[in-house]
């Protein structure tokens, strides 16, 4: 998916290739303040940021889509009723607090919103709230409010959208920006998102500006074609947030585009983002792109995709660099039994790094290629793990992508005409380790 394949060597290296993505479009500025507070659930010091994304006039020109979740979070709810709205001028994000089944959570959103509204001088119709963190707690309202005008005091265009990617990260080890330039104007979009990912119409937080001239109904419909084979298309864990958000909005103070050139320009920056919150996931050693191919369409081919990815035991196997293909070929065969019983895989071929591993219904294996195998795996990980002096607490030797490179899996079902590519990752000491203390 991605456009290139960029090598960092160092922290340094990778926030200059970050300002160098960063310039906002036309029409835009982000503020973000940040302030201590005591969450009433836990009695333990936290740091929220509040990150303000401010059009200069509010705009028709905005989309968004949401979490399929049954349960989605306060924000989201707000969130679906601003799409009737007539135009967007702000959207408002904390991190820390989902705001998910809270007590009164929607009323915490309005009441954000609101306060938002009046420091803009905009209706609170117009402005949009996102909210992640941790599920179930209260957003501390008393606190957020007269935080508020540091992040409106900051709004500025003069270090570009930096500040809000920085702003909206939970458990993330880095930023995330990624950008494409069209004649007339910009496309430049960030996500947050670490864990809790397999995404059902977005993924947990995307923030996509433009300042190109297109109509809110084209609009939306990229977002939607965009969204479906970029974002849909990963896993990290096989869980879908209560909070996934993704938001496209122009400021139309750009030239135009047509629809399609857009539609592909969009698709591109969502696929590059799709990358990073995969290779930024928790714990995350390993991206794997799953290529599924000659499948008789591509629901099943993303099914059978995302049933390899999701595969804890391969996914272990992925982390120690063991090419145990047997396990791919058995997640493979537990999708097919459980969701079409009648398909016929007789003409099967797996391969892993362009070495084939299975064929005419048997394994193609022997020393030198299991040799090759690992080695394609270690070249795809982005770092080795040094177990923790107390043997408790894994942390990640670096806080940038060292590269993007990614262990390629491809099926070919042999069934159909139909392809779909999935992005997953291994699991690791780390993400157990993360998920295990989240909240302490």
């Amino acid at each position: 998916m991605a456009t290139t394949d960029l090598i960092f060597a160092s922290r340094d290296a990778h926030r200059a290739w970050l300002t160098s993505q960063a310039k906002l479009p036309k029409g835009f500025r982000v503020g973000v303040t940040r302030f201590e507070f005591v969450p009433a659930e836990a009695p333990k010091p936290a740091k929220m940021a509040i990150t303000v994304i401010a059009s200069d006039t509010p705009s028709p020109a905005f989309a968004a889509m949401f979490t399929r979740n049954a349960f989605p979070g306060a924000p989201v709810i707000v969130g679906r009723q601003r799409l009737g709205e007539a135009a967007l001028g702000a959207i408002v994000i904390n991190n820390k607090i989902s705001n998910v089944c809270a007590p009164g959570g929607v009323a915490d959103s309005e009441a954000i919103c609101a306060e938002a509204g009046r420091l803009l001088n905009i209706p609170a119709s117009a402005v949009l709230p996102s909210s992640t963190g941790v599920i179930g707690w209260k957003l501390p309202v008393a606190q957020m409010l007269p935080a508020m005008p540091g992040a409106v005091d900051a709004l500025s265009d003069a270090h570009g959208i930096l500040p809000a990617a920085e702003g909206i990260c939970t458990t993330d080890l880095y930023p995330k920006i990624r950008r494409i330039d069209l004649p007339g104007g910009s496309i430049v979009g960030i996500a947050k998102g670490a864990g809790m990912i397999e995404p059902n119409l977005a993924t947990m937080l995307v923030y996509i500006l433009t300042d190109l001239r297109i109509a809110r109904d084209d609009l939306r419909a990229s977002l939607s074609e965009a969204v479906g084979t970029t974002f849909n298309r990963m896993t990290i864990d096989s869980d879908t947030s209560t909070s996934d958000t993704v938001v496209a909005w122009s400021s139309g103070l750009g030239g135009a585009v047509t629809t399609a050139d857009f539609t592909a320009a969009l698709r591109q920056v969502c696929a590059d983002l799709t990358e990073d919150v995969v290779r930024n996931g928790e714990g995350v050693h390993h991206v794997v792109r799953y290529r599924v191919s000659g499948a008789p369409d591509a629901a099943t081919a993303t099914a059978i995709g995302k049933s390899i990815a999701n595969s804890p035991l391969f996914q272990c196997a992925l982390c120690g660099n063991d090419p145990n293909v047997g396990r791919l070929v058995a997640a493979i065969g537990k999708e097919a039994g459980a969701r079409w019983p009648g398909l016929d895989l007789s003409h099967l071929r797996l391969a892993v790094g362009g070495i084939e591993v299975f064929s005419q219904q048997a394994f193609r294996l022997d020393r030198s290629k299991e040799t090759a195998l690992v080695a394609h795996m270690k070249s795809a990980e982005l770092y080795v793990s040094v177990p923790p002096a107390d043997g408790l607490t894994f942390r990640p030797p670096v806080s940038w992508p060292p590269h993007e490179r990614s262990v390629l899996v491809e099926i070919d079902l042999g069934t159909g005409l139909a392809s779909a590519e999935v992005l997953g990752a291994d699991r690791t000491h780390e993400y157990i380790s993360e998920n295990a203390d989240y909240r302490s």
